[in-house]
């Protein structure tokens, strides 16, 4: 009997948090505190990943379920997930202005995604290496403190991922001085998208190119 493909289910909850829901395994990625003015939904997870210890990406004791917090660069294995996190540095300067940044290569159910927290730098070629190939990109576009438009399409053509979903950009209710998504749809030179509310997908549903997605933010459990 043939195996059924597994599929994997993407919601954005706002700023850089994402729920990641494998066969075996669910993920929350950078959860937020209130202070950014987002509240963050009742939620669970296996494991949560923390790019870096501010507040607006590291709340990580709301989140139920008793999950597997990493934190550090390392190599994991969780439920049949892999997680690699990787250094990189929260600036340009090498870290001398905004520390550290983990870069996160999550391996589930046949899919290859990497959260790039709050980079802020291009990649090298020893961390494109390292990152091998990606299926699914989450990367900041908003700039304040990360990768503005031009530097995050920079790195969309160094890593040529299947799928990218832009994260960390202005949207209603946050009190950040973030850039909207109009500046980044544009130096990717693409029209209008319409969000979606979850992007489900399966290894077999990758294509070839690379394909700009973006997610409504998660606002309610119904969703």
């Amino acid at each position: 009997m043939l195996q059924s493909t597994a599929i994997v289910d993407i919601s954005w909850l706002g700023y850089s948090c994402f729920e990641i829901t494998g066969k075996r395994t669910k993920i929350i990625t950078d959860p937020y505190s209130d202070e950014i003015g987002l509240k963050l939904l009742p939620l669970e997870a296996d494991i949560v990943t923390i790019s870096h210890p501010h507040p607006g990406h590291s709340n990580s004791q709301v989140i139920g379920g008793n999950p597997r917090v990493i934190n550090r660069p390392g190599e994991y294995e969780i439920n049949g997930t892999f997680i690699t996190g990787l250094d990189s540095f929260h600036d340009n300067s090498g870290g001398k202005i905004r520390g550290k940044n983990i870069i996160y290569i999550i391996e589930i159910d046949g899919l290859t995604i990497c959260h790039l927290g709050d980079l802020g730098h291009i990649l090298s070629d020893q961390q494109i290496e390292d990152m091998g190939g990606i299926d699914i990109l989450l990367i900041p576009v908003g700039d304040a403190n990360s990768l503005d438009a031009v530097t995050a399409a920079q790195v969309i053509r160094q890593l040529e991922p299947k799928i990218v979903i832009p994260m960390h950009y202005m949207t209603p209710g946050l009190n950040k001085e973030l850039d909207g998504i109009d500046r980044f749809l544009k130096e990717i030179g693409s029209g209008k998208i319409e969000p979606r509310l979850k992007l489900r997908i399966s290894e077999k549903g990758l294509s070839e190119s690379t394909e700009t997605i973006l997610l409504e933010r998660r606002a309610s459990l119904s969703q």
